[in-house]
C-alpha cells in the first residue's frame, strides 16, 4: 500500500513546488513593480511644483508685482482686466466685456508646467452664464479678438474653459467643457460649434461658483500635451486631455484672456506658476532650432474628421513606457499561471490514468 501512495506524494511535493516557485515570482515582479512605481513618484515630485524649478519671469503670483506698462514689467494687461491684490479679474459679471494679461518675456523652455489657479463665479443660474477663459501660449500677445477675448487664427496652443453651450445640437457634453486646440495660423475657431472641429480632445468639469480653489494644470513635454484639474477639493490632479505628436516652438508668450457676452461671469485667475521640467534630450533634438519649429499635431486624421466625433478625440492615445511595462508584466504573469496551471491538470490526469492500471 505504502509503493502504491509513493508517486502520488512525489506528484504532490511536485505540485507544491512550482506553486511555491510561481508565488516567489509573482511577488519578485510585485516588489519590482511597487519600486518602479514608487521611483516615478519621487521623480514626478522633482519636477512637479518644485519651488525649485520655478520660473518666476513666467510666473503670476500675488501681490503681482511686475504688472503693469512699465519698462521693467513682466505681465501686461488689456480692456476690462482688473488687478487687485487677490486676484486679477479679466472680466467682471457684466455683458460684452473682454480681457486680458499676457507676459512680457518669452518662454525658451522646452518641456514646462503651468498651473492655474483660477476663478469662475457669478450671479447667473444654470445655462446663464459666459462666456469662459482662455489660457494661450502662443507667438503674439495682446492682440483682442473674438475667441474668448483674443484673437483668432491664433499661433500656438489655447487651453479653452468654455462656461456657454453654442452648438444646440450637441448635447453629447456637458459645460463648463475644457478643450484644447493647436494651430498654425490657418484654422478658425468655430464658435458655433464650441470649437468641436479642431479640438485635440475634452472634458467636462464643474467649475463655477466654488467655495474652494480650482486649479487646471497645462503639461508639455518630449512632445506630449497632458491637461488636468484639481477642481474637487481633494488636492489631486484628474487627467483631461494626454495626446502625443504634439509639436510647439519655444519663445512664444504666455497668457489668459476672458469674454462675456449677453451672459456674463466673474474671470478671476489667482495665480500662474510655470515649472521648468527637466527633461533629456537627444542629441538630435538639442540641435534643432526650437524657435523654427511650426505648432502642429500628428493625427491619424484631418481635424475637420473630429466634427462628427461626439467624444471629442482624435484618436487613443499611445502606448508610454509604463504602459508598456505593465502590459509585458501582466503577459509574463499570464504566461506563469497558465503554465502551473498546465502542470496540476497534466498531474491530476496523469493520476487519474494510472488509477486504471
Amino acid at each position: 500500500m505504502a509503493l502504491d501512495r509513493h508517486p502520488t506524494v512525489l506528484r504532490t511535493c511536485l505540485i507544491t513546488e512550482i506553486v511555491n516557485k510561481m508565488k516567489c515570482c509573482i511577488s519578485f515582479w510585485t516588489f519590482l513593480l511597487l519600486c518602479l512605481l514608487q521611483f516615478s513618484a519621487v521623480t514626478s515630485d522633482i519636477t512637479d511644483g518644485n519651488a525649485e524649478h520655478l520660473k518666476r519671469e513666467h510666473s503670476l503670483i500675488k501681490p503681482y508685482q511686475g504688472v503693469g506698462t512699465g519698462q521693467s514689467s513682466q505681465w501686461d494687461f488689456w480692456g476690462s482686466t482688473l488687478v487687485t491684490s487677490q486676484y486679477v479679474r479679466l472680466t467682471s459679471d457684466e455683458r460684452s466685456k473682454q480681457g486680458s494679461i499676457w507676459n512680457t518675456v518669452p518662454c525658451f523652455l522646452k518641456d514646462w508646467e503651468m498651473h492655474v489657479q483660477f476663478k469662475v463665479h457669478g450671479a447667473g443660474k444654470k445655462n446663464l452664464h459666459g462666456d469662459g477663459f482662455a489660457i494661450w501660449y502662443t507667438k503674439e500677445r495682446l492682440h483682442p479678438g473674438p475667441v474668448f477675448g483674443n484673437q483668432d487664427h491664433f499661433v500656438g496652443l489655447a487651453v479653452f474653459v468654455d462656461t456657454f453651450r453654442n452648438d444646440l445640437h450637441g448635447m453629447d457634453r456637458s459645460f463648463p467643457y475644457i478643450s484644447a486646440m493647436v494651430n498654425n495660423g490657418t484654422l478658425p475657431y468655430d464658435h458655433g460649434k464650441d470649437g468641436r472641429s479642431t479640438e485635440l480632445g475634452g472634458c467636462s468639469v464643474e467649475i463655477r461658483n466654488k467655495d474652494h480653489d480650482t486649479y487646471l494644470a497645462i503639461r508639455y513635454s518630449k512632445g506630449r500635451l497632458t491637461i488636468m484639474v484639481d477642481v474637487d477639493d481633494k488636492n489631486e490632479w484628474k487627467e483631461c486631455i494626454d495626446i502625443g505628436g504634439v509639436r510647439l516652438p519655444t519663445g512664444y508668450y504666455f497668457g489668459a484672456s476672458a469674454a462675456t457676452g449677453d451672459l456674463s461671469d466673474n474671470h478671476d485667475i489667482i495665480s500662474m506658476k510655470m515649472y521648468q521640467l527637466m527633461v533629456e534630450h537627444t542629441p538630435e533634438e538639442d540641435n534643432v532650432d526650437w524657435t523654427k519649429i511650426e505648432p502642429s499635431v500628428s493625427l491619424l486624421r484631418s481635424p475637420k474628421d473630429n466634427i462628427d466625433d461626439p467624444t471629442g478625440n482624435f484618436r487613443s492615445t499611445p502606448l508610454t513606457g509604463w504602459k508598456v511595462f505593465l502590459l509585458l508584466l501582466c503577459a509574463l504573469l499570464g504566461i506563469v499561471v497558465c503554465a502551473v496551471v498546465g502542470a496540476v491538470v497534466f498531474q491530476k490526469r496523469q493520476e487519474r490514468n494510472k488509477r486504471f492500471y
